[in-house]
């Protein structure tokens, strides 16, 4: 009995010891984020696109920071203008818009007073031309494994996102490859998880991009997928290529690009 009412003194002594610990986070500068990847589907007119447009939040928000009451214009190398009008907060939609294989575009953003500009060129993409599925892949060879193949142009510098839209992802998976090493050939997009399962059906993306593109994701996408040990450097800043007219020191997150993309839906085999 003794030792019980010693054990209990001892945890009302801890517990009347803890102190609350009040965390004081600095909230940096809100940013803009622009959400401007125009895609063109083979086989679709590619009319209608979507731009989205918010601001990064603070650490304890949970709802995201639309911005609203921007005009939004896309114009092409032969001065056609395509306006983006509010649908939703944030949400800005033209109906009219013109895809052309190597043109030219142009994004204005002007949003509270400020300007904002980026340019890019609609690059083309070749379709995907089968699925191959391998039951055995993975490291440990227990995962199914998807290779999306398709035939590269020769004597073209070619640059691809693929992206895997699986049913238990929130988000789809990305890869991009360029053909430095497999000009003119038939290579494959590849994909492979312990979650896939027979009957289920993946939607297989590929998206014809700039090279500029290409790099901005190649650092943006090793970043994502570094473990952030404690002997890892600081990440550095990855900038897309949308600029303040006014200060081009201003950060801004997003990317203006533009893209012909090819779509396969597979469902996976036994």
């Amino acid at each position: 009995m003794k030792n019980i009412l010693t054990f209990l003194a001892l945890a009302l002594l801890l517990i009347s010891c803890e102190d609350v610990v009040e965390v004081n986070l600095v909230e940096a500068q809100p940013r803009l984020v622009v959400d401007a990847a125009l895609q063109w589907k083979k086989g679709t007119t590619g009319e209608e696109q979507t731009i989205r447009l918010s601001r990064t939040r603070g650490f304890f928000e949970q709802e995201p920071v639309t911005v609203s009451n921007a005009n939004i214009i896309v114009i092409d190398a032969n001065g056609i203008a395509f306006n983006f009008e509010e649908q939703n907060p944030g949400e800005y939609v033209t109906q009219n818009f013109a895809p052309e294989i190597d043109m030219d575009y142009t994004l204005s953003i002007e949003v509270d007073n400020q300007f904002y500009t980026a340019a890019e060129t609609l690059k083309p993409v070749v379709p995907i031309d089968s699925i191959q599925q391998n039951n055995e892949g993975g490291f440990g060879g227990e995962d199914i494994e998807l290779k999306a193949f398709y035939t590269d142009p020769a004597e073209i510098e070619n640059y691809y996102l693929f992206k895997f839209f699986v049913p238990f992802a929130a988000f789809p998976e990305f890869e991009i490859y360029d053909d430095e090493f497999n000009d003119g050939n038939s290579i494959f997009g590849l994909y492979s998880d312990e979650g896939l399962e027979p009957g289920m059906e993946i939607a297989i993306e590929n998206h014809g991009v700039s090279e500029a593109y290409y790099n901005f994701l190649n650092i943006l996408l090793a970043q994502a997928g570094s473990a952030g040990g404690p002997f890892e450097t600081e990440p550095a800043t990855v900038r897309g290529n949308i600029s303040n007219s006014a200060d081009e020191d201003e950060l801004i997150f997003g990317y203006f690009s533009l893209s012909e993309v090819d779509e396969v839906l597979y469902t996976i085999e036994e």
